[in-house]
């Protein structure tokens, strides 16, 4: 693990703050990393604006807040618009494809993955998955974390009646996110090159 901002932004009701306290305790439980997290929250108790931010360290973390997250994850168009030119140049920027559509930015060499983390939840028969999805290919894109320590992570945090869903959920987000990184990342604009159904 290297000192990595990461800021995790989508709506109300996405599970951005569960994915965040994940990614935290792969890094600083299983890990033995450190790892601090701030959130934010809309009026709203689902559908308003909601995000989470993350440094991961191998150290103490001395300053706790994001300042140009290297990694952002946006699930949704409205997290887009408000993050997306926030992040530090030659960032990585992984999106929910059928939510977000990647406009232009100014900001040199961003590297941008997409997910359907929605439909694929739902071809898993929960929606409420889409999270643990996205989470699963934050690990694979960003190399971050051991695999092994994001599933636990996973499997910690969830109810040992769901642990086989999420499990599920998370190894589908991970190998999708394996067959991206065979195909790079995507031009702005582009259509994501992996089929779900693959």
């Amino acid at each position: 693990m290297r000192l990595t901002e990461l800021r995790i932004a989508g709506f109300g009701g996405q599970g951005v703050i569960m994915c965040a306290s994940v990614i935290g305790r792969a890094a600083s439980i299983v890990e033995n990393g450190y790892a601090t997290m701030t959130q934010n929250f809309g009026p709203e108790a689902r559908g308003g604006a909601c995000s989470a931010q993350l440094v991961l360290s191998p150290t103490p973390v001395l300053y706790p807040y994001v300042v140009q997250p290297d990694l952002m994850v946006l699930m949704s168009q409205e997290a887009y618009v408000k993050f997306a030119g926030d992040i530090k140049p030659g960032g990585t920027l992984i999106v929910e494809r059928d939510l977000v559509r990647v406009q232009e930015l100014n900001v040199p060499d961003v590297k941008v993955f997409a997910i359907p983390a929605t439909r694929i939840a739902e071809d898993l028969g929960r929606k409420m998955v889409q999270n643990i999805v996205m989470t699963g290919f934050f690990g694979a894109i960003s190399g971050l974390l051991e695999r092994e320590s994001l599933c636990k992570a996973v499997e910690d945090s969830v109810p040992p009646a769901f642990a086989e869903l999420n499990r599920k959920a998370f190894n589908a987000g991970y190998e999708y996110g394996m067959k991206h990184l065979e195909t790079g990342a995507l031009e702005l604009g582009e259509e994501d090159p992996v089929s779900v159904s693959e």
